[in-house]
């Protein structure tokens, strides 16, 4: 990342707001990190990936972008899953809440100068 980008991250993110909204997407990277890596490790473009999907290019450029207006379904994953030679694994995985220790020592941080 070059160094005025990431000047503009840091002071983004200090502006109140914009870390918790940051970090809120960070599920949403994750899993389009991990849906871009397999298309590379596949080999294929997103034409030849569409081809096989039975849509547009443009329709995986959205699936594979950040755009909060598209949300593909479970059956639009899967069939681009089988066109890399993956499988859709969806689970569920309960939270972690913080104990009032871990609590405390946040709070306590937060107000170190």
């Amino acid at each position: 990342m070059s160094s005025s980008l990431q000047r503009f991250k840091r002071k983004a993110l200090a502006k109140p707001g914009v870390r918790e909204a940051y970090d809120a997407l960070d599920d949403e990277f994750a899993f389009l990190d991990e849906v871009l890596k397999a298309r590379v490790e596949s080999g294929l473009t997103q034409a030849e990936v569409a081809e096989r999907v039975g849509t547009t290019q443009s329709a995986i450029a959205r699936l594979e972008s950040a755009a909060p207006k598209h949300s593909p379904s479970l059956a639009t994953l899967q069939r681009y899953a089988k066109a890399l030679g993956y499988r859709l694994e969806v689970r569920l995985v309960k939270q972690q809440r913080p104990t009032r220790r871990s609590r405390g020592r946040s709070a306590k941080a937060a107000v170190r100068p």
